[in-house]
């Protein structure tokens, strides 16, 4: 921990945690800031980023900046650790596997922005911080309104939301034929006497290793994304969820048929927000033209809306069957911040990211150019009969 820096808000301190178990005992202190930061997701849940760490941190890269008042109440946090690679960099916890990245910020304290964003200049001397996936709105905007060095938005991954309403609502949403069509699928998923069971943190375990078993059995030969079949991945899902489920921050439900558990979903909730993470559904279904998506849908609206919340969040991804109920596309940020002598890696930073980016819509309309004149001449893009 470092010692109180200079240029803080009076009556508040900052500290710089590298420890590993020092991470797992701020538990409570960093659970009671995440109730008191009302722009908080799941994401941002000690229960979950300290089991990331746990799962797929690197010894020695761990950088939480953390702000404290004099009387040693936590009131802003920043879960951070030094990325890989040749340039000197600090990013969020949470890799890949998480939707959205924040900082923690006490609603409380509005003095808390100033002085994280002063913590975090200090952390980063030399370095980048490169934050990715962070929802509009959120705390980190906060910060990037008191950062007094160069820095860079930019836009990352599209977001598909819904109003956390009843299924009535989500249907009244929707062309009236295509309503009918689903309240037609929702007879037969009553009719089939599909019942649903939402599961206690101590039955956590067992309901996740059935949820990742019927995820495999579902992408089976369509291409699973392959972090979602390692044992790490299972290991930290396990982990974080109970204490989740626990708290309210996460549900599992389970949907039996006769008996038989025949498909599993995880949703991550905050006060605002509830967000549809993993499911995992029998093949069978199918079969017997079940349609999954409109079952679960259902099912999460239900609860999301009870719970008093604002937005079902489909999270990452606008895949064409997200498409079908309306939804608002929101756009998550790339936030980079540096100092002014590091200004260059910054620059540097974000024009690799703009050329990526540059790349993947070149081959999304390369792609799109060539299914339009397959449709055309009635060939397959690749030259081959339709």
């Amino acid at each position: 921990m470092s010692p109180r820096a200079t240029g803080v808000p009076s009556g508040l301190r900052t500290e710089i945690c590298r420890d590993e178990e020092a991470f797992g005992r701020l538990a409570a202190e960093w659970t009671a800031l995440y109730g008191r930061c009302s722009t908080a997701t799941p994401f941002q849940s000690h229960a979950w980023l300290h089991s990331w760490w746990l799962s797929y941190g690197r010894p020695g890269a761990l950088r939480l900046v953390l702000v404290r008042r004099e009387d040693g109440v936590l009131v802003a946090a920043a879960p951070l650790m030094r990325a890989r690679g040749p340039l000197p960099v600090l990013t969020h916890l949470g890799g890949s596997i998480t939707d959205f990245t924040d900082v923690l910020l006490d609603d409380g304290c509005p003095e808390s922005a100033p002085a994280l964003a002063g913590a975090l200049a200090r952390a980063a001397r030399g370095a980048v911080i490169d934050l990715r996936e962070v929802r509009p709105g959120a705390a980190g905007e906060r910060v990037l309104v008191h950062w007094r060095g160069p820095r860079r938005r930019m836009p990352d991954s599209l977001c598909l939301e819904l109003p956390a309403v009843p299924m009535e609502g989500l249907l009244a949403r929707i062309p009236s034929g295509k309503a009918q069509r689903v309240r037609a699928k929702l007879r037969k998923l009553d009719a089939l006497g599909i019942d649903t069971h939402v599961v206690t943190g101590s039955e956590v375990p067992a309901a996740l290793d059935r949820l990742l078993r019927l995820h495999r059995l579902q992408w089976q030969g369509r291409g699973v994304t392959a972090e979602h079949t390692s044992e790490r991945f299972a290991q930290h899902l396990t982990r974080a969820v109970r204490p989740m489920v626990e708290r309210g921050d996460a549900m599992v439900t389970e949907f039996r048929l006769a008996g038989d558990v025949v498909a599993a979903d995880l949703t991550l909730m905050s006060p605002r927000l509830a967000g549809g993470y993993l499911y995992g559904a029998d093949p069978a279904l199918r079969a017997r033209k079940v349609d999954v998506a409109t079952m679960l849908l259902r099912h999460g609206a239900g609860e999301s809306s009870a719970g008093g919340r604002a937005t079902l969040s489909m999270l990452r991804g606008t895949e064409a069957y997200k498409h079908h109920w309306r939804p608002e596309t929101v756009g998550n940020q790339r936030l980079m911040l540096t100092g002014r002598g590091t200004a260059p890696l910054l620059w540097l930073r974000a024009g690799a990211a703009d050329a990526r980016r540059w790349a993947v819509r070149q081959a999304r309309e390369r792609a799109w150019v060539g299914r339009a004149l397959g449709r055309l001449t009635g060939r397959t893009p690749n030259g081959g009969g339709g």
